[in-house]
């Protein structure tokens, strides 16, 4: 059966679940800002980018031309969300790249006001989590604002014509509940995209963490 998108409904404290998601917040985590996807445009050509990854190699959007799609990422290492799905994701994406597809984590971060999102404790966090994907750091912010990025994790999957097909959650797994971490939301895009079919329209916005913007660098979309 197809599911529908849900549109975020704004919280109390200024966050917006789903009610899907109302539930999974933990409350010890005062930094666990609940903020969904943007649900950026179906069809929206892949911004490009040109990031350190953590040796300090450059990788462009355009390194990864010849992948039959391409996943963007935006992660980081504080979140409780992304803590949440990091080993399953780590999985997901040996499994993914194993199939061709190119994949790329971002973190955009606000590192002066969250230092454990360093380069430094990137390269900590990418050999820990065993990722074998490049993790990149975007300290300008600029990409993420391209990417009209909103949350910690946040994907996009993108068709080999590199426009965008799928935008949302990886599955429904967050902190607090007990919906498995299998990437289903991703895989059946990645499988229609490498299967040569259409991803279905209706999707789910991801929630996580909002990105941390430096002050006076929110962008528009940017719900204080």
């Amino acid at each position: 059966m197809a599911r529908t998108l849900q549109t975020p409904r704004a919280s109390a404290n200024g966050c917006a679940p789903t009610d899907y998601e109302a539930a999974d917040h933990d409350a010890g985590d005062d930094d666990m800002a609940r903020t969904p996807s943007t649900m950026l445009p179906l069809g929206t050509l892949a911004p490009d980018f040109r990031l350190p990854d953590v040796g300090g190699r450059a990788v462009a959007r355009d390194d990864l031309r010849s992948a039959p799609a391409l996943l963007v990422a935006f992660l980081c290492n504080h979140c409780p969300y992304v803590k949440h799905v990091r080993d399953g994701f780590a999985a997901f994406a040996r499994e993914y790249t194993a199939k061709g597809v190119a994949i790329v984590a971002i973190n955009s971060n606000d590192i002066a006001e969250h230092p454990e999102d360093s380069p430094a404790n990137m390269k900590l966090e990418a050999r820990a989590a065993g990722y074998v994907f490049p993790y990149l750091f975007d300290e300008s912010q600029s990409v993420a604002k391209s990417y009209h990025a909103a949350c910690t994790p946040d994907f996009f999957v993108f068709d080999g014509a590199r426009k965008l097909v799928y935008r949302g959650q990886m599955d429904g797994a967050r902190p607090g509940n007990a919906v498995a971490v299998d990437g289903a939301d991703l895989r059946a895009a990645l499988d229609a995209v490498l299967a040569g079919k259409a991803v279905p329209v209706e999707q789910r916005a991801s929630l996580g963490c909002n990105i941390k913007w430096k002050r006076g660098n929110e962008p528009d979309y940017f719900a204080h």
